[in-house]
This record gives structure tokens, sequence and C-alpha cells, in this order.
């Protein structure tokens, strides 16, 4: 090897050595791939002394395409292809065509054994197309004059073929050297590197956006949390401002009506229109004040589940102008007319009959009237509309009264809100009606809606399905009364609310309930009482189940009342072929527990 060959070969390495180390400290203080990769394309293409350099890359996802909508879409599922093409490239000069963002259509890379022979890591090279006998190496479609030798090295990232980096020679044919494929190999690592380097980047920074997200709606969350407590307490402190007011003026009232009344003496009586007056209004006080307690009381058993309905028959028309009197009183005082206009039945019956809680329904529309009449200026009227359409019940109260602002109608049915402050000065409440009224709606899966307009009056709609029927009412109905069933029913329950409960609905059905609430007391007399089912608490079940078991009882059909914490509590009993039931508080329906506990005990 003569001097001049040893030092061009010395110069080459030396360059190429520059340029590595060039890419892999741009790979280092860089992130950005795209820069990485044209950097690497153009120096090396220079170092080669090639006519051109490409990196042809593998399975790139398909730009998004337009969508007309004004065509009809099919249900069939829209996939991105996967397309091969050539994403960056360096010429020598302009007269070698360009073949940048060239993509496969209709033309691969046509060797299987090629494909895998790239996938192993090896290079591949063609010194003169226009000779070689393998032209499958050769794959571009531009011909021979337009490739004459071609030098291929695979980028393999995280040993999945990523692409290749390919040099060209378009003019002439080149005989690659060794150094030529070190060289594009050694380039072709590094350039792996950074590719795995910037696809973990691009899963941080998409793992960084989601916890930024995230971070966002937590943050909202605890803000509309914060927010939420902020107006629970505000609310709390109102309920107790309206509390205060509600028990205390009617209470110092009584006191001072009471004690007038005391401190007269025979010598000094008051006279009896005092008397008459300050009785009246003592008495007028006290109702004030027992319907604010049994309001609230109300509230709180619809609030907790512990009010069922007692659904029977009755007339719309008959309950409404029976409730339309009770407030007769109420209106008079304030020179109100009262209306009531009721459509026929469905089969033009002028009384039709209607399956609900009659109670229930009479409270929500004492609810709703006396609403009006409050909130109505004196001279002014109240309509009570009552109409049936199937088995839909429609009451509707109209009042020519101070009306509702829109923006206030969210606030409406909420508890403790009068929806202006100032209006406490002037009507008297505690802004529970509206809220009592619409549990009272939901609880017969029913919906109440409000139109209303500032200084015109207020619509109130509510609309009720008919119930079902409970079994007893059924058999209370019949011409010819069923017979009496005379079974006995043992009640394991702590709890008293709901142990009445039971007893009120099962006693009236001809059951015999004997109700205890200490299971050693019930397993010492279990053989004496013999029931016929036993409904037990789900918190007494395992301590009851434990007793029966070691005296060797026959254990009768068990309904099981559960509160719905925890697990199911008779999974294991099922699995023994027992005859169980679960019934998850509250009872809602009557009908549907005595239907369920006859069912269970006919299984005996």
């Amino acid at each position: 090897m003569s001097s001049s060959s040893f030092e061009e070969e010395l110069r080459q390495q030396v360059e190429q050595e520059r340029l590595i180390n060039q890419v892999t400290t741009l790979i280092r203080q860089s992130l950005e791939l795209p820069v990485i990769l044209e950097t690497a394309v153009q120096e090396v293409r220079k170092l080669l002394k090639a006519d051109r350099l490409i990196i042809y890359q593998f399975n790139i996802s398909a730009p998004a395409c337009p969508v007309d909508f004004d065509q009809p879409t099919t249900a069939v599922p829209i996939t991105v292809p996967q397309l091969d093409g050539i994403t960056y490239e360096s010429r020598a000069h302009d007269r070698i065509p360009s073949v940048l963002n060239l993509i496969a259509d209709g033309w691969q890379l046509p060797a299987t054994e090629l494909r895998n022979k790239y996938q192993s890591g090896q290079s591949c090279s063609i010194t003169d197309t226009s000779n070689s006998a393998n032209t499958s190496v050769y794959f571009l479609p531009l011909g021979s004059d337009s490739v004459r030798s071609e030098l291929a090295t695979p980028i393999l990232v995280q040993g999945h073929l990523w692409g290749l980096l390919i040099a060209h020679q378009c003019e002439q044919p080149r005989q690659w050297r060794e150094q030529d494929c070190n060289c594009l190999e050694r380039l072709a690592d590094n350039l792996a590197i950074a590719i795995h380097q910037a696809n973990l980047y691009a899963e941080l920074q998409c793992q960084k956006d989601t916890l930024e997200q995230q971070v966002i709606e937590r943050t909202q969350n605890l803000r509309d949390a914060l927010y939420a407590a902020q107006s629970a307490d505000q609310a709390k402190s109102e309920f107790l401002a309206t509390m205060s007011h509600e028990l205390r003026t009617p209470l110092t009232c009584v006191i001072g009506m009471a004690a007038t009344l005391l401190r007269q003496t025979p010598e000094t009586p008051l006279p009896s229109e005092k008397q008459k007056a300050y009785l009246q209004i003592i008495r007028d006080r006290g109702e004030h004040l027992l319907s604010l307690i049994n309001d609230m009381l109300e509230l709180s058993r619809l609030e907790t589940g512990r009010t069922i309905l007692n659904v029977r028959e009755f007339s719309l028309v008959d309950l409404a102008s029976q409730t339309l009197r009770q407030v007769q009183d109420q209106a008079q005082k304030k020179q109100i007319t009262l209306f009531l206009k009721c459509a026929n039945g469905a089969n033009g019956e002028k009384t039709p009959r209607f399956l609900a809680d009659p109670r229930r329904v009479q409270q929500i529309l004492i609810n709703l009237l006396s609403n009006a009449v409050k909130f109505t200026p004196a001279g002014g009227t109240v309509t009570l509309r009552v109409w049936q359409v199937a088995d839909t019940a429609t009451l509707q109260v109209e009042d020519t009264g101070i009306g509702i602002p829109e923006d206030q109608h969210p606030l409406l049915f909420q508890k403790f809100q009068q929806l202006d402050p100032s209006y406490r000065r002037h009507y008297e409440g505690t802004g529970l009606g509206l809220a009592l009224t619409k549990q009272l709606v939901e609880l017969h899966d029913g919906s109440i809606s409000v139109a209303s307009k500032v200084g015109e009056g207020s619509t109130f709609t509510v609309q009720l399905p008919s119930q079902v029927r409970s079994a007893l009412d059924y058999v209370r109905s019949q011409e010819q009364p069923l017979p009496l069933l005379h079974q006995r029913i043992l009640l394991l329950e702590s709890n008293e609310e709901m142990a009445h409960v039971v007893c009120d609905l099962l006693n009236p059905a001809e059951y015999q309930v004997v109700w205890m609430t200490e299971i050693d007391l019930a397993l010492q007399n279990f053989q004496i009482l013999q029931p016929h089912g036993v409904i037990v608490s789900g918190s007494l079940l395992p301590e009851f189940w434990t007793g029966l078991t070691q005296q060797n009882e026959a254990i009768p059909p068990l309904l099981v009342i559960w509160s719905g914490d925890g697990d199911r509590p008779i999974a294991d009993l099922s699995l023994m072929g027992l005859s169980t039931d679960v019934l998850v508080q509250p009872i809602s329906q009557p009908d549907a527990f005595i239907d369920r506990v006859a069912s269970l005990i006919a299984r005996e």
C-alpha cells in the first residue's frame, strides 16, 4: 500500500470517527429525532461521497384523511394502514432525482429472505445494478439508469427492524468497501439508540400529559368538594338562623300569651274575648310548630328510606276537593279565590279511581296549595287542576302570585331554601315544603316541574304513575276474603323501627309475627315456636345460623333483611340447598314484601 493510499484511508477513518462522535454528541444533547436523523443523513453522504443517502422507514402511520360527512357512514370499523416509505434524503446535487416521501404503493421489500437478512442485522450491497443477477436486492422502482450501485444497512431498534440506511451511486457503478459498510453500520447503531431514546421520551411526555390532566381533574374535584362543603356550611348556618326564627318566634308568642293568661286574677280578669283570642293564638302557633316538626321528621324518614307507601284505590276528585277545603281558611284570610277543575276519567266517569298512597298525595297537594296561597297577594287566585290519562295522574297548581326568577328554579326543591332571604321578613317558613314535596313525588316514581314568571305567577305540575296494589289491599278488596294463613313467623331484628314496619305489614295479612331481639332467647324457644319462616337481620344471621346448626334444628325458610353494606349474607346457605331470600332495605313497597314472604314460606 502506497503512502498516499494509507494517508487517504487514515483520513477517512478520522472523518468517520469524527462523524460518529458528532452524532453521539447530538444524541446526548438533543431529543429532537428529526434533527438527529437529518444531520446524520447529510454528514454520512458527504463522508461516503455517495450521490444519494436515504432512510427507508417501515410501518409509517398513514396520514389522516378528510371525512365527507354528507356520505352515509357504515358500521365497518376503520383501520389505519401501516405503510413503508422514504422519510429522509440527502443528494449530492439537484440533477439526482429526489425520492423523498416516496411511499410503497404496490411494491414492498421483495424477498422474504432479504427482510430476514436485514432483521438479523446484516448489510446488503450491489456494485452494479445493470449486471447484478440478484435484482431482488434492488427494490426502488426507478430503473437501472437511476441507481447503478447500492449499499443498505438495517436500523434495528430493540431487536425490531425499524428501517434501512441506504447509500446510492446513481451515475456509475461503485465497489463498496468494508470501511463504507462499517461506517454505515456504526451510524445505524447510533441512530437506533436515538430512535429508542425518542420513543421513550414520547412515552414519558404522554404519561406527563396524562398525569397533568389527572392533576387538573383532581384539583377541580377538590375545588368542587370545597365549594360543596362551603355551600353545606352556609346552608347549615341559614338553616340554624331560619329554625331559630321559626321556633323562637311562635314559642315566644305562646309563652307570652300563656304568661298573660296566668297573671290574671279573679279581681282583674281578662275579658273573655281577649282570653279567647289569646288561646286561639296559642293554638295557631302550636299547630305551626307541630307542622314544622312533622315536616322535618317526614323529610328525615324519606331520606333514610324508612317511608313506605300505603297504596290503595281512591277518587282523585274527592281527594282534591277535601284538600281544597283544608286550605280554604288560609285563603279567605287573604281574600284569595280557590278554583278546582277536574277532567273526566278515561271511561267518562267524573270521579276516576287511582291507585296511590292517598295520604301522601294529599300531603303533596297541601304543600303546593299552601305555598301558592302564601306567595299570592290579596285578591289573587289559586287553581287546582286534576286529570288522569291512562295510568298517569296529573296534579297542577296555578297561582297569580309573585313568581320565581328563572335563574333560581334549580334552588326550588333544595332543603331550607327560600329563594330571596328578604322573603323571610314577609313569609314565614323554613323552605322544607317543596323539598318534602319532591321527595314524596319521587317516592311514587313521579316527577314535578315548575313554570313561572316574575310578577305573573307560578304553575307547579306533578305527574304520578299508578302504583301496584299491595297484597293486603287485594285481599280486602275481594268479595270473598281469602282463607286465613295463621302461619307463624319468627322475626329477629334489633332495629325497633324496622321491626315495627315488618309487624305492621304482616299482622294485618294474617301472619302471626313473634318479634325477638336476643339470639339466645330465640334459640331456647325455637322448638316451642316451630315457625313456618324466619325473618332475620343480616347482622344477626351468623350467630343465629351457628346456634341452629349446633342444636341440629330443622331450618325453616329464611328471609334476610340486608342493609346493603358488605357482601350478601346468604351465598353459603343457598349453596346448601336452603330456602333463602334477601331483602335490601328499605321496604318501599308493601306488596312486594308480603308476596316475597308468602312465596318463601310456600317452599317449606
